[in-house]
């Protein structure tokens, strides 16, 4: 299914379907979120170096963005693929795309957080494992 996917890097971001892959793609099965439409395209704009979506015809079916200090370092973030999409490497082609693009900015450092649930993928992108701080600040 992947060869009928288009990649598209800064696309025109729709907030509604942007929030709504996002609702599709962590809700609870039996009872789904109601959406909450988020400014997306504000934020990219103001805050991202780069973001790629990935879509099936004109439907967005994953999507990955990445915030950066102006500098050399760079920060995926809000990597989502439509459940019925997963398990096709949609994700994994999405990051190495964003890479690219982050990388071309002058980039030298692609950070994430790293969630031991997600090793495999993270992995299959291309990370590895590193000690970090964190402070939860709420």
């Amino acid at each position: 299914m992947q060869s009928q996917l288009e990649y598209r890097v800064g696309f025109s971001v729709d907030d509604r379907v942007l929030s709504e892959l996002h609702a599709r793609a962590f809700a609870y099965p039996a009872d789904p979120p109601p959406v909450t439409v988020q400014p997306w395209a504000s934020r990219l704009q103001r805050h991202s170096v780069a973001w790629v979506g990935a879509f099936a015809a004109d439907d967005l079916i994953g999507f990955v963005h990445a915030c950066w200090d102006g500098g050399l370092h760079a920060f995926l973030l809000d990597t989502v693929v439509d459940p019925r999409h997963r398990g096709q490497r949609v994700g994994s082609e999405l990051v190495s795309r964003l890479a690219d693009q982050v990388k071309g900015a002058g980039c030298e450092w692609l950070h994430v957080v790293y969630l031991p649930h997600l090793d495999s993928f993270y992995r299959a992108c291309g990370f590895r494992p590193t000690h970090a701080g964190l402070i939860q600040l709420v």
